[in-house]
């Protein structure tokens, strides 16, 4: 990354273990359409496909990547390739999710990306099987509106591009977390080339709508946030009407890049949608984290709505404690509650005194047990209270012995020299 940007640890770590796929030209035979991509998770688990916006790469939803693939979940993140209209568009993702053997999806998609996951879903509705949708519009004319230049778009040079797509970020004072998203996606602005952004810019001005969609609104969540961002609420607005049946998940600050600055909710919500339309988790395939025990055949995940939203946060378990925290193999949370008498079975003082026996040899039972109990306890009493007597006998005679010591010492001070 250019600049003085310096990358998030944890997307450090996220770009160590996760490696970058890119799918050569050769493959493709619609036009120079190069695929970059990562593809994260349990293969056998039904994908979730995020797709960024204009300003975006496959990078910014490394969060998801990494917190939905620790829970058992797929997840696959692509760069918008170079497509110039939104019947190519169409056609390439279909090639690609035919190159990498995916036939049924979801998708999740952002800004412009969720135009394009809409436009799929239209054009495609066998493919898709629900959608997630976030800070997104139904049609271009707003954004063709405010591009008179957009016929020269793909001449356009890239320092013009890059201007135009950053003003569209708004500036200002912001909270910590939504100031660092968005100096995160502006480091990503820099990676990208002048054929990316224009064909980016191209998509979004080119005029288009979203029909009608044989996807019912049930497998649908719509997930926008309530601050200002580059979508206008009007256009965020139209989506909420035109699917009314879709669940609302509404963020009360976020951005423009939600997934960036508030991944937690973002993760959460993502989890319930996938739960919701019966995509099963598959824990027990993540390397690091043991098969479960219970009787549901050992997955992490299940089909239909959770019995407890608690379950689904990353550091929360079930309320009675039987379920185990799914982003560790380890710790005291997958671990069965323990005996009160078991926390003390070292302690002499909690030791039974009476005919219970333990797993360790206590040399004072032979004592402490049988028929002689009593007694024996009353004989211990007794030796006790001698013991007491004597040394109490012993510390008056020491204090009188002491007091007429300091009686002749003075009168006579060198007793003591």
């Amino acid at each position: 990354m250019k600049g003085g940007f310096s990358p998030p640890g944890d997307y450090i770590y996220f770009k160590s273990q996760v490696p970058l796929h890119k799918i050569p030209y050769n493959f493709f035979q619609i036009g120079t359409k190069q695929w970059r991509y990562y593809d994260f998770g349990p293969k056998v688990v039904p994908p979730l496909i995020c797709i960024p916006g204009t300003a975006g790469t496959a990078d910014v939803y490394y969060k998801q990547i990494m917190a939905l693939s620790m829970k058992g979940y797929r997840v696959i993140s692509v760069d918008i390739p170079h497509v110039w209209n939104n019947h190519e568009w169409v056609q390439a993702f279909e090639k690609f999710l035919d190159v990498i053997d995916v036939h049924r999806i979801h998708l999740y998609g952002t800004s412009l990306g969720g135009f394009l996951a809409l436009l799929f879903a239209q054009h495609r509705p066998r493919r898709v099987k629900s959608l997630v949708l976030s800070n997104t519009f139904l049609e271009t004319k707003y954004f063709a509106a405010a591009m008179p230049w957009a016929p020269v778009v793909s001449w356009t040079p890239s320092f013009l591009l890059k201007r135009h797509v950053l003003t569209g970020i708004l500036s200002g004072p912001h909270e910590p977390f939504i100031a660092d998203s968005v100096d995160f996606v502006v480091a990503q602005v820099e990676t990208l080339s002048r054929e990316d952004l224009a064909s980016r810019l191209t998509l979004t001005s080119d005029t288009a709508s979203i029909g009608p969609l044989m996807l019912s609104d049930s497998l649908m969540t719509i997930i926008d946030t309530n601050d200002k961002c580059a979508i206008p609420q009007q256009l965020k607005d139209e989506v909420s009407e035109r699917f009314p049946g879709a669940r609302r998940a509404d963020i009360k600050s976020g951005g423009d890049f939600p997934f960036l600055s508030r991944p937690d909710e973002i993760n959460l919500h993502l989890k319930l949608h996938l739960r919701r339309v019966g995509v099963e988790a598959r824990e027990d395939l993540v390397p690091g984290i043991p098969k479960a025990s219970n009787d549901d055949g050992g997955s992490g995940g299940g089909s239909g709505e959770p019995k407890d939203d608690r379950e689904d946060t990353d550091d929360a378990s079930n309320a009675d404690g039987s379920k185990s925290n799914p982003g560790g193999s380890s710790g005291n949370d997958s671990q069965p509650p323990l005996v009160p008498d078991n926390n003390d079975s070292h302690n002499p003082d909690n030791q039974p005194l009476g005919g219970t026996t333990s797993k360790g040899h206590d040399p004072l039972q032979p004592l402490l047990s049988g028929a002689s109990y009593e007694k024996n306890v009353i004989l211990v009493t007794s030796l006790l209270h001698l013991l007491v007597e004597f040394f109490v006998i012993c510390y008056q005679q020491l204090h009188v012995s002491l007091l007429i010591l300091y009686i002749n010492n003075k009168q006579c001070p060198m007793i003591l020299m």
